[in-house]
């Protein structure tokens, strides 16, 4: 049982023929509840995608920092074996080991075909004594290895000459260091 309503008079009354009677209407709050679940749902998605993106972008990073850190390890390590072979100690070592000897005086050829200095044959200081190779340190030597010999050559030195092999001083020409 509804209570009668009193008879609005004056002002009242006007508003009330403006206001339609019959309550709060539920069809216009539909589209924008709508509208509101939509944008919430849509931001949601949006930083779940965002956040995916930021956790593989951080996996890739980590992969590369630490590929950065083995390589980085690896320069360093063959670095130190550059800067152990390329000591001088290490060098005559290698070079003796190939059969190489120090070189004589060089002699320089000047532009208009003078020669400067005098040319001296490079020969084999007296041997060392050093202890003779056992027959297993023949046996684990690398086959595929270069094997030592005057056919190599470092840093402007002459090989050792092969007594059987070279004729007279007489007869063969003098070695000279290429000009520089």
């Amino acid at each position: 049982m509804s209570k009668p309503t009193a008879p609005l008079k004056g002002r009242a009354a006007r508003l009330a023929r403006l206001m339609p009677s019959t309550g709060p209407s539920t069809a216009a709050r539909t589209p924008f509840v709508l509208l509101v679940v939509l944008l919430l749902g849509g931001g949601l998605i949006t930083l779940l995608l965002l956040n995916s993106a930021l956790n593989e972008g951080s996996f890739r990073l980590s992969e590369l920092k630490r590929d950065t850190t083995e390589l980085t390890d690896e320069q360093q390590a063959l670095q130190r074996d550059v800067d152990g072979r390329s000591q001088p100690d290490a060098l005559e070592r290698r070079a003796r080991e190939l059969g190489m000897v120090p070189g004589g005086s060089p002699a320089f050829l000047g532009p208009d075909g003078t020669v400067r200095g005098k040319p001296t044959r490079a020969t084999a200081p007296p041997p060392s004594p050093s202890p003779s190779p056992t027959p297993s340190a023949d046996a684990t030597a690398d086959p595929d290895a270069p094997a030592p010999g005057p056919s190599a050559s470092l840093s402007g030195s002459v090989p050792a000459p092969d007594p059987a092999a070279v004729p007279s001083a007489q007869d063969s020409p003098t070695p000279t260091s290429p000009g520089r």
